[in-house]
């Protein structure tokens, strides 16, 4: 029928290995009328990373680290439904399973370098705090009288 669309790029170079990837198949819910008691169009995508030979080390460490609420015996699994068809569901899930493991194997942000406020913005905000608090207190009912 179709080909998979190719090798599902992580970031760079590095893509998941089609050997690794464990489909599973079931009925889905959902539209479908009668068709959809007969097709096994939900999919179900397991990749192992914790055995995984496709990661550089690092890389591993990272998402296993930022999955490890996911991960059950260093396996991750991305179920996909929304579609009718089989082969758009594979594409989906494959395709959210590479994003997935692209945001957990980022490197970690820069850490922030503290700077310090300049005198002059410090001494404005202070004198602006100041006539806030002045036209609020002009608005007391003390004088109305």
């Amino acid at each position: 029928m179709y080909g998979m669309s190719g090798p599902y790029l992580i970031r760079g170079s590095v893509s998941l290995p089609e050997a690794e990837l464990m489909w599973r198949f079931s009925r889905s819910s959902g539209p479908g009328g009668q068709h959809v008691n007969t097709s096994d169009t939900q999919v179900e995508l397991r990749f192992d990373v914790a055995r995984t030979e496709a990661l550089p080390e690092v890389w591993k460490q990272r998402a296993l680290a930022g999955l490890a609420g996911r991960l059950v015996d260093g396996v991750v699994t991305v179920r996909a439904s929304e579609h009718r068809s089989q082969w758009r569901n594979r594409e989906t899930a494959a395709v959210r399973l590479a994003a997935l493991l692209a945001e957990a194997t980022a490197p970690p942000p820069k850490p922030r370098r503290a700077t310090r406020i300049p005198r002059g913005i410090n001494e404005r905000r202070l004198r602006e705090k100041k006539q806030r608090s002045d036209t609020k207190r002009g608005r007391t009912g003390r004088d109305w009288g």
